[in-house]
């Protein structure tokens, strides 16, 4: 049997009394991407906050069970390690590219943005870092707006190119795990279908959960599929299985826009 790239066991999450996650319990495939549905406050954030551990950040907030995430040897097998155990929580986060629904533009230049990560990393050589702030920006289908004005501020591009900024800095630091918290809704659909197809190539290389409140693209590029709802699971499997015949009613009336 294929072994997971990440591992939830029983993971409970809650704000304060209020229960954000309930018993969850699946793993999701090295380089697939793992799509994740549901109407809003179903949990889907905090999911994705359990694996990089940034709901550390919120004092309400606590987690229970065990949220494990895979380390690849020189003979490309899977070793599992619980994410509360790694001390370095700093090295944890470079593993895993977060992308949240608004920007978080740094105050620096489009070209900074993208090279400080790999700066923090330790990256200082010129022509190493003009390739690879290259490379992002084409990924995150943002150079040929900018490639004339890479000294502008950030923070001064359209919502939209901003969003395109914060994906091509989180795939600065070449995670293995990339963290999608419904990165297109800022994004005009034609940009968004061709950052879709970036994706699907990216996965080669990456693990891709991506939250999305748009059921048609989580047909068009995902390979497994989860429907939350109330804080816990629905249904979860093949996306084209899921699609074909869903096996319970609630994720018929949810795939077929019945329930939002």
């Amino acid at each position: 049997m294929e072994k997971p790239h990440i591992e939830f066991r029983n993971v409970t999450a809650r704000y304060g009394n209020n229960i954000a996650l309930d018993g969850l319990d699946f793993v999701v495939r090295k380089n697939t991407i793992f799509g994740i549905v549901g109407p809003a406050n179903s949990g889907k954030t905090t999911l994705l906050k359990c694996i990089n551990r940034t709901i550390d950040f919120i004092p309400s907030a606590s987690v229970e069970g065990c949220v494990r995430i895979g380390e690849t040897n020189n003979d490309g097998e899977i070793t599992l390690e619980d994410v509360r155990e790694i001390k370095n929580v700093y090295s944890l986060r470079r593993r895993i590219g977060m992308v949240f629904p608004l920007p978080v533009g740094l105050p620096l230049s489009i070209y900074e943005n993208v090279a400080y990560g790999p700066r923090r990393a330790g990256i200082h050589d010129k022509d190493t870092l003009d390739e690879l702030v290259e490379r992002c920006l084409k990924q995150s289908v943002l150079w040929d707006e900018v490639k004339d004005r890479l000294d502008s501020l950030g923070t001064k591009l359209s919502g939209g190119q901003q969003q395109r900024l914060t994906l091509a800095r989180a795939l600065s630091l070449e995670p293995e795990i990339l963290c999608l918290d419904e990165f297109s809704i800022a994004i005009d659909p034609v940009t968004t279908m061709k950052i879709e197809d970036v994706l699907v190539q990216l996965k080669e290389k990456m693990t891709i959960i991506l939250v999305t409140n748009l059921i048609q693209q989580a047909q068009r590029i995902s390979d497994d599929m989860m429907f939350l709802n109330d804080s816990d699971i629905v249904e979860l499997g093949p996306t084209a299985e899921m699609f074909a015949n869903p096996k319970q009613t609630l994720t018929e009336k949810y795939l077929a826009g019945e329930m939002g």
